[in-house]
C-alpha cells in the first residue's frame, strides 16, 4: 500500500517537475532576445536606422560608437549569429523601434555553419524574410554585400568561403537591384586583389579593425546621402 501511495504521489508532481525543469532561468535563450532588452527598453526616440546584424555590427557600436550617435543610429548585432537568429529577434530589435531604415548586414556565420549547414539561397531567402518584414511595417529596407574573407578561422574546415560569399553577395545585388532597394557594397570597398579582406582593414580575415570600419562608414553615409538627395529631388518635382 505505501509502495502504491509513493508511486501515486510521484506520478502527481511528475509534471510539475518537468515544468519546473522546462523553465529554468539558465536555459538558452537561442535567438537571445535578453541581449538587447533592457536597451531597448530605453530607447526614448525613433532611430533613423537600426544597423542589424552580427559579430561585424557589434563590433562596429564598440569601436566607433560616437559614429552611429551622431547620425540616429542604432547597432544591434550579435555574436556569432545566423541569418536564422536575426530574422526570430527581428520584431524585438528591430519592428518595435520603429526606425526609418533597417540596414541588414548578415550571412557570414552562415557559410561558417554556426547553427549547422545552411544554402545560400535558403540564407537569402532569410535577408529577404527580414526585408518583407520590414517593408510591411513602413520600416525601408538597406540591403548589404556581406565583407570579403578568404577563410573562416574558427571553423577552417569549411573550406575556403570565397565562393559562397560571392554567390550570396550576387543574389543580394541583384535582388537589390530589381526591386529598388538600397545597395550598400562593402564588399568590393573592402577586398583584396585576391577576395579577402585588405590586411589594413582587418583584425581577423572576417572582422574589420576601426579602419575598417572607417571605410565602412565612408560607403554607408554615400549611400544615406543618396538616399537624402533622391528625397529632395522628389519633393522639389512635386512642386
Amino acid at each position: 500500500m505505501k509502495h502504491s501511495l509513493l508511486i501515486l504521489f510521484a506520478i502527481i508532481l511528475l509534471p510539475s517537475a518537468v515544468m519546473a525543469q522546462e523553465n529554468q532561468p539558465t536555459d538558452m535563450d537561442w535567438a537571445r532576445f535578453a541581449y538587447y532588452d533592457k536597451l531597448n527598453k530605453k530607447v526614448d526616440k525613433k532611430p533613423l536606422a537600426i544597423l542589424y546584424g552580427d559579430s561585424i555590427t557589434r563590433g562596429w557600436v564598440r569601436s566607433d560608437a560616437s559614429w552611429l550617435e551622431e547620425r540616429n543610429f542604432l547597432g544591434r548585432g550579435i555574436g556569432g549569429q545566423t541569418t536564422m537568429q536575426l530574422l526570430v529577434r527581428f520584431r524585438a530589435d528591430v519592428i518595435e523601434l520603429e526606425p526609418e531604415y533597417v540596414v541588414i548586414l548578415a550571412g557570414i556565420n552562415d557559410i561558417a555553419r554556426n547553427n549547422g549547414y545552411i544554402t545560400m539561397t535558403n540564407t537569402f531567402k532569410n535577408l529577404l524574410s527580414m526585408v518583407d518584414l520590414a517593408k510591411y511595417h513602413g520600416i525601408k529596407p538597406i540591403m548589404c554585400t556581406i565583407l570579403p574573407a578568404d577563410e573562416i578561422g574558427w571553423r577552417k574546415r569549411v573550406g575556403d568561403p570565397r565562393p559562397q560569399i560571392d554567390s550570396l553577395n550576387t543574389m543580394i545585388m541583384n535582388y537589390a537591384k530589381e526591386n529598388d532597394i538600397p545597395l550598400v557594397d562593402y564588399h568590393t570597398a573592402m577586398k583584396d586583389e585576391n577576395g579577402g579582406m585588405i590586411s589594413e582593414y582587418r583584425t581577423d580575415a572576417v572582422h574589420p579593425n576601426f579602419e575598417g570600419y572607417k571605410v565602412m562608414e565612408d560607403v554607408l553615409a554615400d549611400v544615406f546621402h543618396k538616399i537624402h538627395y533622391q528625397k529632395k529631388q522628389r519633393y522639389s518635382r512635386r512642386k
